[in-house]
């Protein structure tokens, strides 16, 4: 009997040893399959991020605190409340080690609260299409203010970033273009941005607009005619201008009475605003003759008595 005991005891314990053995096999082969999963990933993943936009900015800490400070010192001493450093960290928080494809709006939430501020009324200037000429006119002009002009729109203006799964987090190399992603960094942050402005918008509002766009000044696809348009606040804003201008010497492609104007009008009076449109709004239109001081459509005074 004792004897049988010890053999039972002993084939116990083989089959422990054995069981144990598999396990440390299967373990080690488990690692072994993952590091190599892992080392692939790592293979792949910059020929994967190769996007078809610019990187992130260089030195974009420097370049946003820079800005902010400037905008809340120099520019818009009333804001000295505002925490450059938080809105820095807010920022980077947004896109940092994410996938630049998965951004969504909570990302940002933050940074937009700590930016925001109030837009005096009769002061928002719309655009799309009339970048260069809007922010000349803006310069020039203190009475009106773009997105740009805000201090959100100041400091990510002609910025770009996005972020990277792995280390360092950020993507100087290339960032994904709208056309590749939706939900990319600068899309979500400029939608986010424009939809605030809009909603801060009262009084009397101004949309400048390119007469000269042969496919039509008024597009339904521009973050005007797919956001700003339609978070206007009917109780707060009393009237749309549309200044439609026309490149000096360009093709007049579209008036007030074009089609796609005609369009914007009639979602702007389904949505209960008044609407003036105006063809070549006559202070924009000299700030354009600056430059073209010589052309023929420049010369509407020169006949006068």
């Amino acid at each position: 009997m004792p004897l049988q005991q010890g053999s039972a005891r002993t084939r116990q314990r083989t089959v422990l040893l054995v069981g144990i053995v598999v396990l440390l096999a299967a373990l080690v082969l488990a690692v072994v399959l993952a590091s190599l999963l892992t080392h692939g990933r790592h293979e792949v993943s910059p020929q994967m991020l190769k996007w078809k936009d610019r990187g992130t900015t260089r030195n974009l800490q420097e370049v946003i605190l820079g800005r902010c400070y400037n905008y809340i010192t120099a520019q818009y001493p009333e804001l000295g409340d505002k925490d450059c450093l938080k809105i820095w960290e807010s920022l980077k928080d947004a896109f940092i080690y994410k996938n630049p494809c998965n951004i969504t709006a909570e990302d940002y939430q933050p940074l937009m609260e700590l930016a925001s501020h109030p837009i005096p009324c009769n002061k928002s200037l719309f655009w799309s299409k009339t970048g260069d000429l809007v922010h000349r006119y803006t310069k020039s002009n203190q009475n009106f203010l773009t997105l740009e002009d805000t201090l959100l729109g100041y400091m990510a203006d002609r910025v770009s970033w996005c972020g990277d799964p792995s280390a360092p987090g950020i993507n100087y190399e290339s960032c994904p273009k709208r056309s590749e992603c939706e939900s990319n960094p600068s899309s979500v942050f400029w939608k986010m941005a424009s939809k605030m402005f809009a909603e801060a918008a009262c009084g009397v509002v101004q949309v400048m607009l390119n007469g000269s766009i042969e496919a039509g000044a008024f597009r339904s696809s521009s973050i005007f005619g797919s956001i700003e348009v339609f978070n206007l606040n009917p109780d707060k804003v009393s009237e749309v201008h549309i200044w439609l201008m026309q490149d000096i010497g360009g093709p007049q492609s579209e008036s007030c009475s074009g089609h796609s104007i005609q369009r914007l009008i009639s979602i702007l009076e389904e949505r209960n605003f008044k609407i003036i449109c105006e063809d070549n709004y006559r202070p924009v239109q000299l700030l354009q003759c600056v430059h073209n001081p010589d052309h023929t459509d420049c010369r509407l005074c020169t006949n006068s008595t």
